[in-house]
């Protein structure tokens, strides 16, 4: 096994200086607008409008909340720190191009800031039930359309916080009820969220099996030789989609390395996700580290060791984001 801290070196001036030049050369996006009939999150084809704005949904990920659904549909799946209280259990925001065709979605819980600043680079619309007093600053400066509580309730002897759920055609309700513009606004977010094209990470170190510092939900993204996708498993368990029972997997993982700061005696917290960092990408078996940088209102933009913007494989991505505290904690096998 190797540790993150190992793998991870320190970039050089020079590289530093290519990957500047890349930043303002691709901002605020960093690829070309995406086809028709191709979906910007992933690079496959889709049937969802072209134009359609993903939604952002915020997903509970307490062993309670289990089982989910609708994550095998999920285009992008970001999980991260929700609280630094009960063993920094981990919650998920998963962004979904095509989500009228999603039967079922949940169960939705509350959000956090960090989602509120994630959420604005895609131009999505977040779907939650509330959150921290923290969060209204910044659904204010983004002026992020969100939709919040108000989902079916569907009984399942569980308490009542782990019964809502969005089912097929309420978010598309939701959204005209609102008002809100069902099209991209940001003419940014239309284009592709990532540099897609074919990568074996041929230079890359062999990674069949990554696990993460998240001690309540013990999570391990594990490398699928027959598919070529990283399997999702939780407290020791593969993520099973209890929709339509399809293991939730990945063709891209991007495990990213930021700071986060607690805010209040209740464990809710904040990522430094405005910035730089450092963290790896993996696909197809094979893992790289890379470095990562945003400001405030553009994408994220990862870069390879030599600074340039990296090629990531179509396909579904999971992005974890580990707390700079405890990155030397990330395990690969």
């Amino acid at each position: 096994m190797i540790s993150g801290k190992k793998f991870i070196k320190s970039l050089s001036s020079v590289v530093l200086a290519a990957m500047m030049t890349a930043i303002l050369a691709l901002a605020p996006s960093n690829a070309a607008v995406a086809a028709g009939g191709i979906n910007e999150l992933t690079g496959l084809p889709t049937a969802a409008p072209e134009l359609q704005r993903p939604i952002a949904v915020m997903i509970d990920n307490d062993a309670m909340a289990s089982p989910h659904y609708g994550l095998a549909e999920a285009d992008i799946i970001y999980e991260m720190v929700n609280s630094t209280k009960n063993r920094r259990v981990t919650r998920l925001m998963a962004i979904y191009k095509d989500y009228n065709n999603v039967a079922r979605l949940g169960n939705i819980r509350s959000a956090r800031p960090t989602n509120i600043i994630l959420a604005n680079e895609y131009d999505a619309i977040l779907i939650h039930d509330g959150g921290p007093i923290y969060i209204n600053p910044f659904i204010s400066m983004y002026m992020l359309p969100h939709l919040s509580g108000g989902f079916s309730r569907i009984p399942n002897g569980k308490p009542s916080w782990y019964t809502e759920y969005c089912l097929s055609g309420e978010a598309a309700r939701r959204i005209a009820g609102a008002g809100y513009s069902f099209n991209y606004v940001n003419p940014a977010c239309a284009q592709n969220r990532f540099n897609f094209g074919y990568n074996d990470l041929a230079a890359g170190m062999p990674v069949n099996c990554v696990a993460l510092p998240f001690p309540h939900n013990s999570t391990m993204l594990m490398y699928n030789a027959a598919t070529g996708n990283y399997d999702w498993n939780e407290l020791g368990s593969p993520v099973v989609d209890a929709e339509d029972f399809q293991q939730v997997t990945f063709k891209n993982v991007i495990i990213q390395c930021a700071p986060m700061v607690e805010l209040d005696g209740n464990g809710y917290m904040i990522y430094g996700v405005v910035g730089s960092g450092v963290g790896y990408y993996l696909t197809n078996g094979r893992c790289i580290a890379i470095t990562w940088y945003k400001d405030v209102l553009g994408h994220t933009v990862y870069f390879n060791p030599d600074g340039t913007p990296i090629t990531v494989n179509p396909g579904k991505t999971y992005i974890g984001i580990v707390p700079t505290d405890s990155w030397d904690q990330v395990i690969f096998a």
